[in-house]
């Protein structure tokens, strides 16, 4: 693998301009501005009383130099300097206290509105891009960017100390304060090329953070995968390139970084040593006084630090921004599956046609081409085929987790796309070939299609399949913790508790992609009971694997390559001897009666 591997940006990632992230990232700030506004004042009173010092202690060595024992002006200019001190603090402390709540509003809601940009995107989406790297942009890079904030209003403090410092030191000797300044441009020049150095090393230091991310994210989940094939130690390696190739980068990205500061310091040192030389020319000549000279070198030294610090902050400013970038790019990723209108009819017929309907995938290969498919209102249609003939593809567009490319999509005879889509799904059940359950109890899952069911329905939904003598094989009943993903449950009572889910749900539309796992016949018997129920209430697409389901189909729809090329009930279909006749034979033939009793006695 090379050293880049995992440090491409991802096809929705976008580089704004300046002028447009920072207008972007005001669009968070302006909810708080009565803040902020409190904050900047509080920023501009201590950025100007941290200035104030050394023109007292000018004025100090001044009158002691001229030998006047004013004891009384040097207590009251004391007393003035701790009060400067004093007031810097309070202000210092006011200002961090309510940057802390800015920070903490504008971060959630950072976070919330990208997190809620990953739930509305659609299912291409994900399949495409890693949910650890998604992740990673949700946490880590709305963190990074809460630095950013706090960076800013350092540097605005920094600043305006050094704004009212640059007027002491004109008003103090401007000939050797505008020589001074002829060395800010340097700084200037240096800060700007090396800006968009920064930027792209930021980028690819969060990039190569995601892909570790992603890597320890997915290598968790399928830890049991990895124990049962012994891979533990080639996925090590995985995680160990990733890690490698984070610490390169980053490594690099700090050696780069670092530089800004060492590089200003010695600018900044170099100009002062010439303005201490005139300096001293200048008091032996008798042009300014010693008080004065003080003045200006303390006053140059306070000039000189705010600038350092604005541009050592540069490395966070860099990632700060660069977070930044990240988010909204995820934020702005464009949706895939378009909707045309916001359709909310009060009930769903479940009449589905698909006329003329072209699909495929990002790989540009055709999955469905000219398909036309009409499944009448209440009807139980079963979709099979071998893998690759288009069956799950049929069930993903009719819930709208992907776009066709041509064609239509009916619902009702009104085009899919022109419907509300949330609406749209609140009538349409689905159960995956692998059910996904939340972590939380059985009853929690069943009412997450239905908040507002009670636990008394649910219970009577219950009983409805097999007397509810499958919630007997609960330890806890329908307190019975799931664990993540359903770990803690068998398979069976995994797909169980989707279809009570669905049940509770009572949608117009079912589609199954039925699980290849092995079950026992109880729970095969509890299954069919509760598939019985919805089908008998729904239009139903199923994607069979299970003869029991094959059989009790209204109709038979049999794929190829994503062509029809057989429909019937399943007895039509095997006197025909076709290619149904081979799927039976295949996959369907060793699940009947028949077959078990005659490999019995055999």
């Amino acid at each position: 693998m090379g050293f880049h591997t995992g440090l491409a940006s991802e096809s929705y990632d976008r580089q704004y301009s300046n002028k447009l992230l920072l207008g972007r990232i005001w669009t968070y700030a302006e909810p708080e501005r009565k803040r902020i506004l409190v904050i900047l004042l509080t920023v501009l009173l201590q950025g100007g009383l941290g200035a104030l010092p050394p023109v007292i202690v000018s004025k100090v060595l001044d009158e002691g130099i001229a030998g006047i024992p004013n004891h009384q002006a040097f207590y009251l200019l004391t007393a003035v300097v701790i009060l400067l001190e004093l007031l810097g603090y309070l202000f210092y402390y006011i200002n961090h206290r309510l940057l802390a709540r800015v920070i903490a509003d504008i971060n959630r809601s950072l976070s919330t509105d990208a997190f809620a940009a990953s739930m509305r995107q659609d299912m291409a989406f994900h399949d495409v891009f890693s949910s650890g790297k998604i992740v990673s942009r949700i946490t880590t890079d709305t963190r990074d960017f809460s630095t950013l904030i706090t960076l800013t209003m350092d540097v605005a403090s920094n600043l305006v100390q050094s704004l009212v410092t640059a007027f002491i030191l004109l008003t103090a000797e401007w000939h050797l304060a505008l020589l001074f300044f002829l060395t800010i441009p340097v700084f200037i020049l240096f800060v700007s090329l090396y800006r968009n150095l920064a930027r792209r090393v930021s980028r690819q230091g969060m990039r190569a953070m995601a892909n570790v991310n992603a890597t320890i994210k997915e290598t968790i989940s399928g830890i049991a995968v990895a124990k049962n094939f012994r891979q533990e130690e080639s996925i090590y390696a995985e995680f160990k390139h990733s890690n490698v190739v984070s610490f390169k980068t980053n490594l690099k990205r700090g050696l780069i970084l670092s530089t800004v500061f060492p590089t200003t310091r010695t600018l900044g040192a170099l100009a002062t040593a010439l303005l201490v030389y005139f300096g001293a020319i200048s008091v032996t000549q008798g042009i300014i006084t010693a008080g004065a000279w003080y003045l200006f070198i303390l006053s140059t030294e306070r000039f000189l630090l705010p600038i350092l610090s604005i541009t050592s902050y540069w490395t966070q400013v860099q990632t700060g921004l660069s977070a930044a970038e990240r988010i909204l790019a995820l934020i702005d990723a464009e949706q895939t599956v378009i909707q045309t209108g916001d359709y909310q009819p009060g009930s769903y017929r479940g009449r589905i046609d698909f006329n003329h309907l072209w699909f495929s995938y990002s790989n540009g290969k055709p999955v469905l081409n000219d398909f036309c498919l009409h499944i009448r209102e209440g009807e139980n249609v079963a979709i099979v085929g071998h893998t690759g003939a288009g069956k799950t593809s049929i069930a993903r567009l009719i819930t709208r987790f992907y776009e066709f490319q041509s064609g239509e999509l009916l619902i009702d005879g009104r085009d899919i796309r022109s419907y509300n889509l949330h609406a749209l799904r609140q009538h349409m059940g689905l159960v995956t070939q692998v059910p996904f359950l939340f972590e939380g109890t059985v009853e929690d899952n069943i009412r997450f299609a239905n908040p507002d069911i009670t636990r008394e329905q649910i219970l009577a939904l219950s009983s409805q399949i097999g007397g509810g003598e499958w919630l007997e094989t609960f330890a806890d009943g329908l307190d019975t913790r799931v664990g993540e993903r359903g770990g803690q449950i068998s398979m069976g009572q995994r797909q169980l508790v989707a279809l009570l889910r669905v049940l509770a749900q009572n949608p117009s539309v079912f589609i199954l992609d039925e699980a290849t796992a092995s079950i026992d016949p109880f729970t095969e018997k509890q299954i069919q009971t509760a598939l019985n129920l919805i089908l008998r209430q729904s239009t139903s697409v199923l994607i069979a694997h299970r003869l029991s389901t094959v059989q009790s189909a209204d109709r038979i729809i049999v794929l190829r390559e994503g062509d029809i090329i057989e429909e019937g009930t399943h007895s039509e279909l095997l006197a025909r001897g076709g290619h149904y006749s081979e799927l039976y034979n295949t996959y369907f033939r060793h699940q009947s009666l028949d077959y078990v009793e005659q490999a019995g006695s055999s």
